[in-house]
């Protein structure tokens, strides 16, 4: 009995802590308005939010990097399907990350990707939205990563939902965020 007892009082305080660590709140605060992109199509022209949206705004997804990390390309990979199901909803899908944009377009022809992959050079935005990856140091490879994370704004720019993980080798499927963008409320 003292041993029910024991797990059941275990279980009670590690589920909030279990379920406080699944989601992870970085970028801009919800009901914001997003910090402006300084990144620019394949072409290297310069791209903002109202451009990318569809009519009820955009899924920008934040990536660490298409040349090295295998997480990153196969959440890029798994999202190839990912326009039908947004664009009925009145959604873009985009992905931005440091990555210059020789890189992403070797992965994009390469991939069949069929959606923008965005480059930001000097990771500007991924500085202004608050997600450069303070794990990396100044002199690695990796300086100037973005934290994975995928964020649906409105064509005004303001951030109506945000997914993310603490885990960079976690990242929420298209499932997830088509619950997300189904949750959210009318005409938000």
């Amino acid at each position: 009995m003292k041993l029910a007892a024991v797990l059941s009082l275990a279980v009670s305080l590690l589920l909030p802590l279990a379920a406080s660590a699944a989601a992870w709140d970085v970028g801009p605060p919800l009901g914001a308005k997003v910090p402006a992109l300084h990144a620019t199509d394949l072409k290297g022209a310069p791209v903002n939010v109202r451009g990318l949206s569809g009519k009820n705004g955009l899924v920008l997804v934040f990536f660490r990097s298409a040349k090295w990390c295998p997480y990153c390309q196969k959440q890029l990979m798994d999202m190839k399907d990912a326009p039908g199901p947004l664009g009925a909803r009145g959604y873009k899908l985009a992905a931005i990350s440091y990555d210059p944009t020789d890189v992403l377009t070797q992965f994009t022809e390469k991939r069949e990707i069929p959606y923008p992959l965005l480059s930001d050079p000097g990771s500007v935005t991924i500085d202004a939205w608050k997600l450069r990856d303070i794990r990396y140091k100044p002199d690695t490879f990796a300086w100037g990563v973005p934290y994975a994370s995928i964020y649906v704004i409105s064509p005004q720019g303001v951030l109506k939902a945000k997914l993310a993980e603490e885990d960079y080798k976690v990242r929420p499927p298209l499932s997830a965020i088509l619950e997300t963008i189904d949750g959210l409320p009318k005409g938000r």
